[in-house]
């Protein structure tokens, strides 16, 4: 192996770590594969007429499905009606689709604007019949 692959394969794995070195190039890389994670799923909230508003992008998974589980759960104990934008949602399963039917036994759960993906998803397993789905935020709010 040559130098060079030797320096590309450290920078790689150091840039995989939660670490910043000084090393311009380093921090290059660690920039880089942040970006790339950046397309993995996302999860943000806020509040709005006494409901909480979730956004899902990304797609979701066993191994992704932690960070949109705990936003769910912390906010159906909290909140009235817990809404979910998932027209980023760019992948879904069975893991995905038990995470809301649990949501909804919980609390008042309504879906927002669902990707092709998401409706083909709902619609398949006959959820689209058990969730509220609307089209958009507003809409939500005040069914």
């Amino acid at each position: 192996m040559g130098e060079a692959q030797k320096e590309i394969e450290v920078l790689w794995n150091r840039a995989a770590l939660p670490v910043r070195a000084s090393s311009s190039s380093v921090t290059l890389v660690s920039e880089q594969v942040a970006a790339h994670a950046s397309h993995g799923p996302e999860v943000r909230q806020y509040e709005c007429r006494g409901a909480c508003v979730i956004v899902a992008a990304g797609e979701y998974d066993m191994g992704s499905i932690s960070s949109l589980s705990e936003a769910l759960h912390a906010a159906v104990k909290d909140y009235r009606k817990v809404v979910l934008e998932v027209c980023g949602v760019t992948f879904a399963d069975s893991t995905f689709l038990n995470l809301l039917l649990l949501i909804h036994q919980r609390g008042t759960l309504c879906l927002v604007a669902p990707s092709a993906q998401v409706r083909r998803l709902l619609e398949v397993t006959g959820v689209d019949r058990v969730l509220v789905v609307r089209q958009t935020i507003e809409d939500a709010l005040v069914s």
